[in-house]
């Protein structure tokens, strides 16, 4: 089970939407929400332990920093697999698809907007299996 879920998305609107789900499914305590992913990426260096499993809620497309420069980051400074992102994105881009699988050490799924509350708790029963 998560010990934290990230929520990094550079509209609050949908950050907001995507606590109320977790709310829902009685996780909220869990949740950190972010609009700019520059400031997840620093919470997630400095965390007292590093391999906490943590869930990534991750939009692509951000004016700061793009979720694929998010994920070069954790490549490149070798974030434990500890970290597991799901892209939530409103891209339904073939290419930002081939884009997600160079991630696959992190990237769990590839999700279009609107995240829908019965997906998410199918996939977090799918991750404690």
């Amino acid at each position: 089970m998560y010990k934290e879920i990230y929520l990094v998305d550079d509209e609050d609107l949908v950050n907001t939407v995507n606590s109320i789900h977790f709310r829902r499914m009685g996780m909220e305590e869990k949740v950190k929400s972010f609009t700019n992913p520059e400031l997840a990426l620093d919470d997630l260096r400095y965390r007292d332990d590093p391999t906490t499993k943590t869930l990534i809620l991750l939009d692509i497309n951000m004016p700061e920093m793009s979720g694929f420069e998010f994920l070069e980051f954790m490549m490149l400074e070798d974030f434990p697999e500890s970290n597991e992102v799901l892209l939530v994105t409103s891209s339904e881009s073939d290419a930002d698809r081939e884009e997600a699988n160079k991630y696959g050490k992190y990237v769990k799924e590839f999700i279009t907007k609107p995240l829908r509350i019965e997906h998410l708790e199918d996939y977090l029963q799918s991750a404690n299996k």
